[in-house]
């Protein structure tokens, strides 16, 4: 299921490039959340699951949803100053925050074997973007403390869901906590986000529509009801193939170009979710 999503969301990445060409990220992000949130409501109301009980969510599920949409600003914001490359692996650093706080939080134990599966991903991600990582502008470092600050926003959440009542909860409930998060702080932050309509166009339209029915509405429900039932470090490992099925998705569909970097990149980052997500070996 990872691996699945990890595609959808690579291709996703292409999706939101098409859609930028049409709408801005404030927009982008307002249309995500309402469209997706209302076909998530009405699945709900479809297969009766239950939303508005008392069950000792609501704190943690406000905190959740403002961790969401504090995220995704960040990382839209940080696009105005740093490059998508450099975005990416800040962001991406989210595994190592969620295998620290994990830790100390979760009880989830860190090992040596962890520690170097993290590594070795990681420097397969840095292998593919080692040739555009040259600093874009003097405004790159606020650029790179967003791209960053999304990374830790983004192990957060997982901790917090995993560490309250948020991993009873339906996976349906969970989302729409964050989507309902995610619209708020976007909408808090329109006036700051310039013009929400750059050239409207049927592609960034159908992008936008993909992104808000499958991506959110389907892949998002199945992300987290994968957080709530597997381990924080393991799940959070596995998103270091997004940006590389991005980059390929882009050669693909966008006519970017593709070496064989990529590849040796993909060796290393499925070498790394192996040492990752390996059983430890039983004690005799």
């Amino acid at each position: 299921m990872m691996i699945g999503l990890t595609i959808s969301w690579g291709l996703n990445g292409v999706a939101a490039k098409l859609t930028t060409t049409g709408y801005g990220p404030i927009f982008l992000a307002l249309v995500r959340s309402t469209v997706g949130g209302g076909l998530v409501f009405l699945w709900c109301w479809w297969r009766g699951i239950r939303l508005f009980e008392r069950d000792g969510t609501l704190l943690p599920g406000l905190l959740v949803g403002a961790l969401f949409g504090v995220e995704f600003l960040m990382i839209f914001f940080g696009f105005d100053y740093t490059s998508v490359a450099r975005s990416a692996l800040l962001v991406n650093t989210m595994p190592f925050w969620t295998l620290i706080a994990g830790h100390f939080i979760l009880g989830e134990r860190i090992s040596l074997r962890k520690v170097v599966g993290l590594l070795l991903a990681f420097g397969g991600l840095a292998l593919i973007f080692s040739d555009k990582l040259s600093v874009p502008g003097p405004d790159a470092l606020l650029g790179d403390l967003l791209s960053l600050a999304g990374g830790i926003a983004w192990a957060a959440t997982m901790i917090v869901i995993k560490g309250s009542r948020l991993s009873d909860v339906a996976a349906e409930k969970l989302l729409l906590y964050q989507l309902a998060g995610a619209a708020l702080v976007a909408s808090i932050a329109v006036p700051f986000g310039g013009a929400l309509i750059r050239d409207a166009n049927f592609v960034a339209t159908w992008a936008l529509v993909f992104q808000a029915v499958y991506i959110v509405a389907i892949t998002y429900v199945m992300w987290f009801w994968l957080v709530q039932h597997y381990p924080a470090s393991g799940l959070s490992s596995f998103t270091f193939l997004t940006p590389v099925f991005g980059v390929l998705f882009g050669g693909l569909i966008l006519g970017e170009p593709l070496g064989t970097t990529i590849f040796l990149a993909l060796a290393m980052i499925v070498a790394g979710l192996v040492l990752v997500n390996r059983s430890p070996r039983p004690v005799p």
